[in-house]
């Protein structure tokens, strides 16, 4: 028996593989599927079942797709929903054989209606490891306010009804020794205080976890629950619609993406089909120059989370700039989230643009350390874009926080006449955040580099007491 996490980053997102005597299950398959095909063929093993625990919010999974090159059921736990693909909808406690191991269905509603956990059992009849899916994670559980998004009545209240007796009645009374591997790790939007760690015993998540602690009534459970809940991604709503009636292929998204540009197609593209262009190279050199109006969100962060973040239609036309030979991994990252309308690319990146003569922007920086001393000589206005779970856990006394994830309503505390010095953790989110409001008129914005660890690390502001985070949101 073989189990392999297969962990994505960008989107704390895990898949899992999971092999038996030549048979094999893949568990919440992201949508490039020739990774876990190509682990099939150099074990000489067949995809039989492609287990759904949900129908995602946060990514759109490739079940489709695997379903499609392999011929593996696709299985989702019980549910009314009519899905666009053929799908056999499991029963509470049926199992499923995988070569010489089983894997039970566990219906636990709560995140969603038809969230589902699957239990492995080896080859001696031992439960082994559960997959919980987006029901429990290491740390914490799932949110119970998605499904609300694209169901009117199913109201976070209902939900985590349903989830508080998922963990008390199906989950709880497993045996301590199981591993848990969860959906997602730290920085997935679909908890609020998960771990950074992957997997752990379910006896030890009983011992840490808030939403398992034995005592924990109902009320006090729903209302740990709901505590400290923002608002989910806008692109939520819609990855789960494209997760149950179906999206295009992978294979034909790539082709279309994955189309050269000259300076004067990708302009005439702008105008004619009102496409956004998207700069995924690094801040740092994207400020020293880039296509006026184009976004910088750098692929090499949490590039997919802050697309589907920033970007409120998944249909938006979009054209893109990139380092040379990341072409296709801006396609695939952009695809998992569900923005499969990539017209093409600018051949030959910013330098093509350069060599045309072509008008550039660029954004104001200032490093710390003279930023401490501009604000020796006259008052000035710092701005931090973090969560608000940052800014109040530490922050510069007198500072406005403005968050990038809630962008439409931070722009509103700005004024387009006045000059702000713009900071996040690092430096990512306050270039993507300049990026976009330059592109909408603003023009005094200063890009403070390195931002938050850079201006603690100078000691010459003064700082807020730090207080531990309640919620990571």
């Amino acid at each position: 028996m073989k189990i392999e996490q297969i962990y994505t980053g960008c989107l704390a997102e895990a898949a899992y593989y999971i092999e038996s005597n030549g048979e094999v299950a893949i568990i919440d398959p992201l949508r490039d599927v020739d990774t876990y095909i190509e682990m099939a063929e150099k074990n000489n093993a067949t995809i039989k079942y492609i287990f759904e625990t949900h129908f995602h919010a946060d990514f759109v999974s490739g079940h489709m797709d695997l379903a499609a090159k392999t011929g593996a059921k696709i299985v989702y736990g019980p549910t009314l929903m009519e899905t666009g693909f053929e799908a056999y909808i499991g029963k509470d406690g049926e199992v499923f054989q995988v070569g010489d191991i089983t894997i039970k269905l566990i219906h636990t509603p709560g995140h969603t209606m038809e969230s589902s956990c699957f239990l492995l059992s080896d080859e001696d009849e031992k439960d082994v490891a559960l997959f919980t899916g987006d029901t429990l994670f290491i740390g914490d559980v799932g949110r119970p306010d998605l499904a609300q998004k694209v169901i009117a009545e199913l109201t976070q209240d209902k939900l985590a009804n349903y989830l508080f007796d998922s963990l008390r009645n199906k989950i709880m009374p497993l045996s301590d020794d199981i591993i848990i591997y969860p959906g997602h790790g730290a920085g997935s939007a679909c908890g609020k205080n998960m771990s950074k760690e992957t997997t752990d015993t379910l006896g030890n998540q009983k011992k840490v976890n808030y939403a398992l602690r034995a005592e924990m009534t109902r009320e006090e459970f729903i209302i740990e629950l709901l505590t400290g809940l923002t608002p989910p991604p806008g692109y939520f709503p819609q990855n789960v619609l494209l997760n149950i009636q179906g999206y295009e292929t992978f294979d034909a998204v790539m082709e279309n993406g994955l189309t050269p540009l000259s300076s004067d197609k990708l302009e005439q593209l702008v105008n004619q089909k009102e496409a956004i262009i998207i700069d995924t190279r690094e801040a740092n050199e994207f400020v020293k120059g880039f296509i006026p109006k184009s976004i910088n969100i750098g692929i090499d962060g949490n590039f997919a989370v802050w697309i589907g973040t920033l970007i409120p239609n998944v249909k938006q036309p979009i054209l893109f700039i990139a380092d040379q030979g990341r072409e296709k991994e801006v396609i695939t990252r952009l695809s998992r989230v569900g923005y499969d309308n990539v017209l093409g690319f600018l051949e030959g990146g910013i330098e093509t643009w350069k060599q045309a003569n072509r008008e550039l922007d660029i954004i104001q920086t200032i490093d710390a350390e003279s930023l401490a001393n501009k604000m020796n000589e006259k008052t000035i206005a710092l701005v931090d874009v973090r969560k608000a779970s940052e800014f109040y856990s530490e922050r510069v006394i007198d500072t406005l926080n403005a968050p990038l994830d809630y962008l439409n309503e931070s722009m509103k505390k700005l004024d387009t006449s006045k000059e702000y010095f713009i900071h996040c953790a690092g430096g990512y989110r306050s270039v993507v955040f300049i990026s976009i409001l330059q592109a909408r008129g603003f023009r005094n914005l200063i890009n403070v580099t390195d931002g938050f660890t850079a201006i603690k690390k100078t000691n010459r502001f003064q700082l807020t007491d730090y207080v531990c985070p309640t919620t990571m949101l």
